[in-house]
Formats: structure tokens, C-alpha cells, sequence
């Protein structure tokens, strides 16, 4: 006996809520089924099944059932009423951003005028942001009670040039992963690296300066040596084939790099053609973003913590979750102190809580396992990518799965296809 169209409707729902990951609570994966057969399955006006229907055929009580609907109640894309039911909506048209308002400032306007971050910021394929779906927030949560007790007052105030715990962890952390042998002091602790690329453009360039970009590259980057004013040379990179330069360089105040995997491509970065672009444009500084952590035993740096004019920008956003907004510079030993007092001036300090239980987390080993973990994670995930994309027949060649590293994951496989 064929199924009626309320239980072939049932029926579509609890495979797309099975099809998702189990690590997402239930109420998240109800909303998520939902808000696509809002979206993508049913036109306005459908009527939803009972509520008590869909509760039994996900396996939930109905206030989860209601809690999940209630999101999509708010964004417009069901109602509800006595006795009716509930239904969807036509969703609302996305609205228009505004024009750029033009009381701002020149530098405002630039800045704002050309591409930057998506206004989605998670999902599969989204290069430098992790699964935040894995991490472990329990054993985060205890390390964070475990601080917060009374006689850790002082993690209240101000945090006079960064927590020193957390500044000896990342110095070890450097030193087990890349190999680093640098001094805590000159480690300067920062809120992400866009913070830290800030900083590096207060301290170290003046309005006019050539700032030398690797194309593609960060947006963020882009972005702020942009608001300082600084004159941009995006020179093109290809992988394995190197850098586009300049006939005749013009003098460059800063080089800025990717560091062991470029972003946002994550294919790993050579060594030699990093040196090549610094021996020809023999920048003042030189600065490496190194946002990916994984298990490979080359080191892609041209940093060294021994030199006057190399500095290194890390993130936990992008290892971690991107909520945490915890970074790092390393530094030449003679500008540490200036940009350390900088920072403080510029954008007070704070923030010892979360320090602190990032310490505790990196010196229990919590990071290392997690590197490591998802690390693996990443790598099955693209083993299954690239099964599926080697049974289509469209597919002309495929190169194997790159060893990921644990930041968010990509594909990283170069794909060729036959025409339609």
C-alpha cells in the first residue's frame, strides 16, 4: 500500500534529520531539516504534519520539537496559530545593504567598497574556519570552572602584557609543532590575528608604504594594511610555479606570507619561493601567517626567532573555534617591548580568563590531541570527497587527498572534467 503524502512527507524529513551529524544536538538538526524543506521542498502555504506525528517520527519530546520550530516561527519561514496548525511562509526577500554611507571617512569607504568576509561563516568547504561540531567544549567547559574559583581574582583585571602561562605554552607549542626555539618575551599575546596584523601595521609602516601581498591571499590582511593607508602590490602566486614579480621593484616597507599552507587555497607552501620573493624585493619586514597546524615534518617558515625583521602571526580561531578570538605574534626581541606597550595603549588588555584556561588546555595536552584528532577527521573526509568525485564519469583526472592539517578543511584536490 502505497504511503500517504503526510507519511512520504514524514518519511523525507527523518532521512534528511539522519543524514546530519550526530554531533549536532537534536533540536539543531530539527531546525536544519525543517528550515530546508521550508526552503528547498515545499512551497508557501504547506501544511506541517501534527506536531505529535514529528516528534515520534524523530524521536524527541515536543518541546524540543517546539523549541526548533520557534527559530524558524522568528526568521518568517513558518506560522502558527490555534487550532490551524502550522504552515509555511514565503520567505522575506533578503534585504539590500545599504549604500555606503558617505559621512565616512575616505579610508572607511575603501575599505568597505571591496570584498571581505562571507556573511556566512561555517558549513563544509569554508576555507579557515574548523569544525567547531568536534571540539571538545566539555573538557573546555571544566578547565574554565576550574579557574574561575575566588582565589583567582587577579584574572579579573587587566592582563599587563598577556598571561605569562599561556606565552611559555605557545612557546613550547611552537617549539613540539614547527620547531621554533623562541623566548617568551617575545611573544606578545593579541585577540586573533587580525589584531595582530593590526598592531604589526601601527608599529612597523606610516601612511604610503608598499606592502607586498601574496594574490590570492587573507582577506583580512588585505583589509587592514588598506585602512593604514598603505599601497598594496598583490603579486599572483601559483602553486608549485611561484610568485609573479615585479621587473623593477619598488621599495617594500612589509612582505606578507602565508605560512606552512597558503590561505585560502591550503596546498602547502615552498620554502625557496619564499626566499626568492624576499631576496627581490628585500622588504624591511616580513611577516608569515601561520594559521594551520598539521602532522607533516617539513617546515615551510622562512621564520626564525633569531632575525631583526621576521615575525610570525598565529591564530587559535582558526585551530580551535572562531569564537575564541586568541592569537599571537612573535617578534624580533628588539621591537617586543614597543609593540607589547603599543597594544596596550591602542587596545587595553584583558581577557586573563580565557588565557588562562587556554593554558590550562595546551599544557594538559588537550590541543595536541586535538591537532591530531581532527587532523585524521579531516582526512577521511576527504578520502570520501574523493571517492565520490573519482565514480563520476565527468571527471576527467583527480589528483589523491593532501595531508590536511588541523584547521578547516577543504578538499585540496586539483579536478579536471570533461565537458557536459
Amino acid at each position: 500500500m502505497a504511503p500517504t503524502p503526510e507519511q512520504a512527507s514524514i518519511q523525507r524529513l527523518t532521512e534528511h534529520y539522519r543524514q546530519q551529524s550526530p554531533h549536532l544536538s537534536k533540536q539543531v538538526r530539527i531546525e536544519q531539516t525543517l528550515r530546508h524543506a521550508a526552503t528547498q521542498l515545499w512551497p508557501a502555504g504547506t501544511r506541517l504534519p501534527p506536531h505529535r506525528q514529528l516528534a515520534e517520527a524523530f524521536g524527541v519530546a515536543r518541546h524540543t520539537l517546539a523549541r526548533a520550530m520557534a527559530s524558524l516561527i522568528n526568521d518568517g519561514l513558518l506560522a502558527t496559530a490555534h487550532g490551524r496548525g502550522t504552515w509555511t511562509r514565503q520567505p522575506a526577500e533578503p534585504a539590500q545593504l545599504p549604500p555606503i554611507n558617505t559621512q565616512l571617512s575616505r579610508r572607511a569607504k575603501r575599505v568597505l567598497a571591496g570584498p571581505g568576509a562571507s556573511l556566512v561563516q561555517t558549513g563544509s568547504f569554508m576555507p579557515g574556519v574548523p569544525d567547531i561540531a568536534q571540539f571538545p567544549m566539555r573538557k573546555w567547559r571544566e578547565l574554565y570552572a576550574s579557574v574561575t574559583v575566588p582565589q583567582n581574582t587577579l584574572l579579573l583585571t587587566y592582563s599587563t602584557g598577556g598571561y605569562g602561562p599561556l606565552k611559555r605554552a605557545i612557546r613550547d607549542f611552537l617549539l613540539r609543532w614547527r620547531q621554533l626555539d623562541c623566548d617568551t618575551d617575545q611573544i606578545i599575546i593579541t585577540d586573533g590575528a587580525h589584531n595582530g596584523l593590526q598592531l604589526c601595521a601601527m608599529a612597523l609602516t606610516d601612511p604610503g608604504d608598499r606592502v607586498a601581498i601574496e594574490s590570492p591571499s587573507y582577506w583580512g590582511a588585505r583589509k587592514i594594511f588598506s585602512a593604514f593607508d598603505l599601497a598594496l602590490d598583490m603579486l599572483p602566486w601559483w602553486p608549485g610555479q611561484g610568485h609573479s614579480l615585479p621587473e623593477h621593484p619598488l621599495p617594500t616597507q612589509l612582505a606578507y606570507l602565508m605560512g606552512g599552507h597558503h590561505y585560502p587555497l591550503s596546498v602547502p607552501t615552498q620554502l625557496e619561493e619564499k626566499r626568492q620573493l624576499c631576496q627581490a624585493l628585500n622588504p624591511a619586514y616580513v611577516i608569515e601567517d601561520d594559521y594551520e597546524f598539521g602532522e607533516e615534518t617539513h617546515n615551510n617558515l622562512l621564520y626564525t626567532a633569531r632575525s631583526e625583521r621576521h615575525i610570525l602571526v598565529g591564530s587559535f580561531s582558526k585551530i580551535m573555534f572562531p569564537g575564541l578570538r586568541l592569537g599571537y605574534l612573535v617578534v624580533p626581541k628588539h621591537l617586543a617591548p614597543s609593540i607589547n606597550r603599543l597594544r596596550s595603549e591602542l587596545f587595553r588588555e584583558g581577557r586573563m580568563l580565557d588565557q588562562a584556561v587556554l593554558a590550562r588546555f595546551m599544557f594538559d595536552g588537550h590541543l595536541d590531541h586535538w591537532c591530531q584528532r581532527i587532523h585524521r577527521e579531516y582526512l577521511g573526509r576527504q578520502q570520501v570527497v574523493h571517492d565520490i568525485l573519482g565514480s563520476l564519469p565527468q571527471v576527467k583526472h583527480i589528483s589523491p587527498p593532501a595531508m590536511p592539517s588541523a584547521c578547516a578543511w577543504s578538499s585540496r584536490m586539483a579536478l579536471m572534467m570533461l565537458p557536459w
